[in-house]
């Protein structure tokens, strides 16, 4: 029976990768933010003015927005969710 599992010291540069991803996470969050914040305002502009091309098009920003943010927050625990599946087959 082969027992692997993952090694966090087995090559260098590892614990700078994850600051890197880290990293990432967080510009992507504070994009997140950014892209809803613009959105909302691209919702309002376009239902204030009766444009529903405009309004729509918000609307699917902010629904984008979440959607990343949310991605962004669950992406460890998803992955170690998925991990721990394969490990059960």
């Amino acid at each position: 029976m082969i027992d692997i599992d993952p090694n966090g010291t087995g090559l260098p540069g590892i614990e700078q990768l994850r600051t890197i991803v880290g990293a990432i996470m967080t510009v992507g969050l504070i994009l997140s933010v950014l892209a809803l914040i613009v959105s909302a305002i691209i919702w309002g502009f376009g239902a204030n003015s009766s444009n529903p091309h405009l309004a729509s098009r918000g609307k699917v920003g902010v629904l984008v927005s979440c959607g990343a943010a949310i991605i962004c927050g669950a992406s460890v625990t998803l992955i170690n969710f998925f991990w721990n599946v394969g490990q059960s087959v």
